[in-house]
């Protein structure tokens, strides 16, 4: 699990990156919870989804946003932090030009600027958000949800109740083809304290429902293309 550094909007970016034996495996990236609340690349539902999608035969990237650990700069209320995540997802495709897919995912705050990115980049093709916080943000943006995903709650959070994640899926629910996948982890806090396995599970299946085809892909799509559009 090499540690990495790149240059970012605000200077230095750090994270930790598990290469794929397989050129051609998916790619995805991962994104850590509020900064000011303690969050980064190591917290634990991070790391578990991390070396979750390393197992599913991803190379995965999980990285500080700015201010945190190693990476420069300091925090700036989700629209530096959306600028960071996308120099980690060129980072990502940078290093690896043969992959077949792309996907992000995210851990609460995490979530909320993963989705962001989703919208702006159509290269990604599957996504992963966890405990979105849908009591704290207008998640409106994700109209129409652009590719299939998974969003996982505990029903015994306090920070972001379950309710409000339901209404956010209700009304997702209302757009045509939706391809987006709601499962509830029974018992589970918003760190899934004590419930880790059962998250890991749920990601598990998942990304073998998904992924059955993507890492016997030989080669890019040759329509994926980066949109030129701005990140804030």
């Amino acid at each position: 699990m090499p540690e990495v550094i790149f240059t970012g909007p605000e200077g230095r970016i750090e994270g930790r990156y598990h290469p794929s034996a397989n050129k051609n495996a998916p790619a995805a990236l991962v994104l850590h919870p509020h900064p000011k609340h303690g969050g980064t690349m190591n917290n634990k539902v991070v790391y578990n989804t991390f070396h979750t999608l390393a197992g599913a035969g991803f190379s995965v990237l999980r990285m500080n946003f700015r201010g945190v650990g190693r990476s420069q700069g300091k925090f700036d209320n989700g629209i530096g932090e959306l600028s960071d995540a996308a120099t980690g997802l060129d980072w990502l495709q940078q290093n690896n030009p043969d992959a077949s897919t792309f996907w992000i995912a995210g851990f609460s705050f995490g979530a909320w600027i993963a989705l962001q990115l989703l919208m702006r980049r159509p290269e990604l093709e599957g996504f992963i958000a966890i405990s979105p916080p849908a009591n704290m943000y207008d998640f409106s943006f994700l109209t129409p949800c652009p590719c299939p995903g998974l969003i996982v709650q505990g029903d015994q959070d306090s920070i972001v109740p379950e309710e409000d994640v339901q209404k956010f899926i209700n009304k997702l629910s209302q757009q045509r083809n939706l391809r987006v996948n709601y499962k509830v982890v029974h018992g589970a806090d918003h760190f899934f304290r004590n419930k880790l396995d059962d998250l890991n599970g749920v990601l598990r299946s998942y990304l073998d429902e998904r992924t059955q085809d993507i890492v016997a892909r030989t080669r890019v799509r040759p329509d994926r293309r980066r949109r030129q559009l701005p990140v804030a």
